[in-house]
């Protein structure tokens, strides 16, 4: 049987392997880490229990789809929210956006003093910019001539001007809206794929579309249950899991991919597919062939720097997801993008999934997940930025929340982008890949394979369609369209 190796246990990576498995190959799993799922991991830290990366769960579809690939059931649930996020300024102004459309127009309409009609107008434009370009930018290879010849494209093409491409994404809200906070609202999107909304283009207003239209779900169990369920699955289909095991390079042959040869054995293949981070791919897997120089040199999407705080107390003022907004948006992002630095006033996400999942926290007790956008690693003195970035976060929501929140404080694990880039392999810490901050950006993401080197692929975050689960998934969707049925005497 013809073998595809998996470099990188990811979601991307695994997704990719039940793929090339349903499709007739022996798959081989190499992953450095002693655990499945990459960024998609947890913790258990004195009773709390805390999901360590992707928070949001969107477009659920794309796990279950592959779920339905195998034959045995798997203890897979999830469930809708019907309040998506609660928001908080400096000012005390407080708005909950709920899953309802027509109910969130016409609560946004009114607390924000905005047209129901200008508001509709704008989720109904998100929905085009995403009906229009999904098929093309994010469920196909932008590198093969074919995704250009159909009837989505030309489709495309013709409303190219309606996409904004040439417009920032803030520029974009702001000709929507008039209430600055309504405006910051829909700024926050550009995060979701680590770029600055006064850089990455309007057509990045389609990202909410996602989340207001599709809605967003909690999995029993947390969100590292998305990736026990996969990896679940992808040993009852007889895919093979090396953990604990580092590629060392691809084995390359007169142009051909032949194998992957690890700290530990050497495994011959008809396919190759990486999972790790492009970067790290070429720089070290990689080493004797010619990097693709200006796709590996593009800006870098943003990371994060992330305290798991066990609470000894309840919020009821508090939901799943939580936003606290900085008091200068322009500010927080010029901090990060260009002076690289934590903004002394930053924006502080909160997930508490013990609100969905009560066994996360010890009973009355709540497990807090709280990120602040970074810029990645490029040398700062990180010692010194944590602390003064934890400081300015528990001031921060004293003052909003109106507690002592450093008494309530029982277990305390941190992450910030060294650590990112040690356990995950991302390039300086990043959680996306390249930043989305010029229109180009879709267009220069590393293509899902190499004309340089035949049967080499490449899937998750920093390749294209992007980064998050949803398109990590596609990733791997895109892989399995571009790697050939197995030659049967091979």
């Amino acid at each position: 049987m013809a073998r595809a190796i998996i470099i990188g246990a990811g979601i991307g990576g695994i997704a990719t392997a039940i793929r090339l498995r349903k499709k007739g190959y022996e798959v081989t799993v190499l992953e450095a880490n002693t655990y499945p799922g990459g960024k998609l991991h947890s913790l258990q830290k004195n009773g709390y229990r805390f999901d360590l990366g992707p928070s949001l769960f969107t477009m659920p579809h794309l796990v279950t789809e592959l779920l339905d690939l195998s034959e045995s059931p798997t203890n897979f649930s999830y469930y809708r929210k019907e309040t998506i996020c609660h928001y908080f300024w400096n000012d005390g102004t407080r708005f909950t956006v709920p899953a309802d459309t027509e109910t969130f127009i016409r609560e946004a309409a009114k607390y924000f003093q905005e047209s129901e009609k200008s508001i509709l107008r704008y989720l109904e434009n998100n929905r085009m910019k995403y009906e229009l370009t999904a098929p093309l930018f994010l469920e196909k290879s932008l590198h093969k001539a074919g995704s250009y010849l159909s009837k989505e494209t030309i489709k495309a093409i013709l409303k190219i001007g309606k996409l904004d491409i040439n417009h920032s994404l803030h520029s974009v809200n702001q000709s929507y809206f008039k209430h600055p906070k309504l405006v910051q609202l829909f700024n926050r999107f550009a995060t979701y794929n680590g770029s600055s909304p006064y850089k990455t283009p309007g057509i990045m207003s389609m990202i909410p579309h996602l989340e207001m239209h599709y809605g967003t779900y909690f999995p029993k169990g947390g969100m590292h249950r998305i990736t026990t369920s996969l990896y679940e699955m992808a040993c009852s289909q007889s895919i093979q899991f090396k953990f604990g095991e580092k590629a060392d390079r691809i084995q390359v042959q007169q142009g051909k991919a032949v194998g992957v040869q690890s700290d530990k054995d050497t495994y011959a293949a008809e396919v190759v597919v990486s999972n790790m981070d492009i970067n790290p791919t070429y720089r070290l897997l990689l080493r004797d062939q010619k990097p693709p120089k200006k796709v590996l040199e593009q800006e870098r999407s943003s990371s994060a720097m992330i305290f798991y705080w066990g609470i000894n107390r309840q919020f009821p003022e508090l939901d799943l997801h939580n936003i606290f907004f900085s008091a200068d948006y322009a500010n927080e992002f010029d901090a990060i993008f260009n002076q690289k630095t934590i903004d002394t006033d930053p924006t502080v996400y909160i997930n508490i999934t013990s609100k969905e999942e009560p066994s996360d926290a010890p009973q009355g007790h709540e497990n807090w997940f709280v990120m602040i956008n970074a810029p990645g690693d490029y040398g700062q003195d990180w010692n010194h930025l944590t602390a003064k970035t934890r400081r300015v976060v528990i001031n921060k929501l004293n003052q909003l929340l109106g507690i002592d929140l450093e008494q309530h404080i029982t277990t305390e694990h941190m992450l910030n982008p060294v650590g990112i880039a040690s356990q995950t392999s991302s390039y300086r810490g990043s959680l996306y890949g390249a930043a989305s901050n010029s229109k180009y950006a879709a267009f220069l993401r590393h293509p899902n394979f190499t004309r340089s080197i035949k049967n080499l692929y490449f899937c998750g975050g920093s390749v294209h369609p992007g980064g998050g689960i949803p398109l990590c998934l596609l990733s791997a969707k895109i892989v399995d369209e571009l790697v050939p049925k197995p030659n049967k005497h091979a």
